[in-house]
């Protein structure tokens, strides 16, 4: 069995009284070791030199109520008990000189006596772990008598986890917050919500900067204003939500634009303007698409963060603006940093909770709740309220869940996919026909933008005249082996995936010289095509 242990102060008031008539009063410490079902192996009782008498006296009654209880006094000498640095120094310094050994014994932090300032200290330094201890509270008897009524105790320990009414509570608010971020959406992808538990986790406890990476169209940016959103509900955040699409920044507006100008810092200034990190100063300020900014930017961009304090162009006076940052981004930055385009320092600062958006290729198991999600804020935005028939229905789930379903603009092409239907169906229910007309636009689309894509790898390389000179059947083959190369980190690692069939058939033998060859044909070498 192991001991218990209480540490307390000595009550100067509560604990005070002489002669036999002490007795007849509640002392709250020597009520402790009065309590049928609590036995007290040690009392650590902390007081001041001015209260040595009163400290003798009370281990003496308490050897008399509880004769297997040992008192230890322990000096704490303060100018002022009322003085929370000072308090909260004292009993820091015995909790770091006190040897506990929680493997032997249990400790109880006493909370009833002291000052209030001197309660609050323990309370917090049993919250940190500096005492291992359950709080104690003790509380007189209802009804005064004369005796030895020892009153009542309670024992608090604050792993609230351990309390089911509050643990219940906790696990309420968390998915009511968690079901927030995810703008109410049942989603069924079990990694997508892990994701999102953590998120929740990070924007509630952390100041600290948020990368959101993933493909255009995957959510960053509604994310974003949702964790914006919860911690404004959770009272820690009061500004602006402030965003800017990076990417739509160009020249010398990049720097006016987040950091403000003085007026006449150059021609059309005719006005002082204070810039984005301004208007977000107290909120939060979301940079999507950072790895489009320049090195001059991202470097004010890192001191902002550090700092709080930037300088607006021609300005001589820094600005301040203490805002929370969530940037956003399709770019692999680590890549960017190796090319020389991003600022290892900076990738650094945001680095510390990175969150990869899946698009919605990879959340197949989430197009259905979304489908309803999309239905519902067409309604919103139109006023229209539009439906599915079963048929109809089942038919475009099909669709969109199957590989056909290229998704290659994620949620923006879902949601002008059921603006569409919904626009053009009649009597408010989507048919088996406007599904047909929709999966016919949505493959085109995507068949469409995949040639394209195509014949902007091939217009790099060649130019438009020598491209022209080249077959279409043979531009597609193209096309196909420069994007395999571009993602292989050698000419044979290329090889080897271009040419795997013909290996397992045992048909070729050097697939790098293979390559080497196939390239030639059309006078490029691997240093053209890896770039």
């Amino acid at each position: 069995m192991k001991k218990t242990v209480v540490i307390g102060f000595l009550g100067t008031t509560l604990d005070a009284g002489k002669g036999p008539k002490r007795w007849e009063r509640w002392r709250p410490t020597v009520s402790i070791c009065m309590q049928d079902d609590l036995l007290i192996d040690r009392l650590e009782l902390l007081h001041d030199s001015r209260s040595k008498n009163l400290a003798t006296l009370l281990s003496e009654d308490i050897a008399q109520v509880s004769p297997d209880t040992n008192v230890r006094s322990h000096i704490v000498n303060l100018k002022d008990p009322w003085d929370f640095q000072e308090v909260y120094g004292a009993l820091y310094e015995f909790a770091h000189d006190y040897t506990f050994r929680p493997d032997k014994e249990d400790y109880l932090a006493q909370i009833t006596t002291g000052t209030h300032v001197a309660q609050i200290c323990m309370y917090l330094l049993t919250e940190s772990r500096h005492f291992p201890a359950r709080l104690l509270q003790v509380s007189p008897p209802c009804r005064r008598r004369e005796g030895d009524e020892p009153g009542d105790y309670a024992i608090i320990d604050l792993d609230l986890s351990k309390y089911d009414r509050i643990a219940a509570r906790f696990e309420a608010e968390q998915q009511d917050a968690t079901s927030f971020l995810k703008s109410g959406i049942e989603t069924r992808s079990a990694a997508f919500n892990d994701m999102i538990d953590q998120i929740e986790r990070v924007a509630i406890r952390s100041s600290a900067p948020v990368l959101l990476t993933g493909p255009t169209g995957a959510g960053k940016s509604q994310l974003a204003r949702r964790i914006y959103e919860l911690k404004r509900r959770l009272n820690q955040i009061n500004g602006d939500f402030v965003e800017v699409n990076c990417a739509t920044l160009r020249g010398d507006n990049t720097m006016s634009a987040l950091f403000g100008h003085k007026k006449g810092a150059f021609t059309g200034a005719v006005s002082d303007r204070p810039g984005l990190l301004r208007r977000a100063d107290g909120g939060m300020l979301f940079l999507d698409e950072i790895g489009e900014l320049g090195l001059e930017e991202q470097a004010m961009i890192l001191r902002a963060i550090e700092e709080k304090t930037f300088l607006p162009v021609g300005s001589d006076k820094e600005s301040n603006s203490d805002f929370q940052l969530i940037a956003g981004t399709n770019r692999d930055l680590l890549g960017a940093v190796s090319n020389g385009a991003f600022r290892e320092d900076l990738l650094a600062r945001l680095n510390l909770w990175t969150f990869q958006m899946p698009g919605l290729k990879e959340r197949r198991e989430d197009i259905e709740p979304n489908l309803e999600f999309e239905l519902t804020r067409h309604e919103q935005s139109s006023g229209r309220h539009v439906t599915f028939n079963k048929e109809a229905r089942d038919r475009y789930l099909k669709f969109a869940t199957s590989p056909a379903a290229v998704w290659s603009a994620n949620f923006r092409d879902l949601g002008a996919s059921v603006t569409r239907m919904a626009t053009l169906c009649d009597g408010g229910r989507i048919r088996e026909a406007d599904v047909k007309l929709e999966i016919d636009r949505l493959s085109h689309s995507w068949q469409s933008a995949s040639d394209d894509k195509d014949s902007q790898i091939l217009l790099q390389l060649f130019g438009p005249e020598r491209l022209e000179e080249i077959d279409l059947f043979d531009r597609a083959q193209l096309a196909q082996a420069i994007e395999v190369c571009r993602q292989s980190k050698s000419l044979s690692a290329a090889g080897r995936a271009l040419f795997a069939q013909s290996r397992r058939r045992r048909a070729s033998t050097n697939d790098a010289d293979r390559l080497r060859k196939y390239l030639a044909r059309f006078d490029l070498n691997w240093e053209d095509v890896s770039a």
